[in-house]
């Protein structure tokens, strides 16, 4: 059995969610590891951060999003609203805020609260068969790697592993 691990390094800007496709990367890494049979698993580290899939929906809204992507942020921002101000949620509380400090993060930045929440639902991974070598993906399907922190530009990794013969 081979384990092959990379990471696709991704830059996220500030001011509303990134969807990042992936697609193309992975079934790259897949054709470069070799393996004809087994599973791809692609994580986020991140905990603001979503892998999914989905299809392209070929049109774009105002916003620049696809327009499942941005229904997708519409229907969570209805469920988990924007952090824009102090109070909304208990996190981040106090010692939190003092942790954050101390790791050169300020206070705007830990209050993405609904980022971790959106995250937590969606989840962070996907795992997909390989079958021939070929990602077992269907005829839409596309792997997004979502960044639902809003609170400044970030860079991310999505991280991916390949496992079989």
């Amino acid at each position: 059995m081979m384990v092959k691990h990379e990471g696709i390094r991704l830059e996220s800007p500030a001011g509303q969610p990134t969807f990042h496709r992936i697609t193309e990367q992975i079934k790259e890494a897949v054709k470069n590891s070799g393996v004809k049979d087994g599973i791809c698993v692609i994580f986020s580290r991140h905990t603001t951060c979503s892998v999914t899939t989905d299809e392209c929906a070929l049109d774009l809204s105002v916003t620049g999003l696809e327009t499942l992507q941005q229904d997708l942020v519409d229907v969570m921002e209805r469920m988990i609203p924007t952090c824009r101000h102090e109070g909304i949620y208990l996190h981040p509380g106090p010692r939190a805020l003092a942790f954050a400090a101390e790791h050169d993060e300020d206070a705007r930045g830990c209050h993405n609260t609904e980022a971790h929440l959106r995250s937590s639902i969606v989840g962070r991974n996907v795992t997909i068969p390989i079958i021939d070598g070929e990602l077992e993906l269907g005829d839409f399907s596309h792997v997004y790697f979502i960044d639902f922190d809003q609170t400044r530009p970030r860079t991310r990794t999505a991280s991916i592993q390949i496992i079989g013969e």
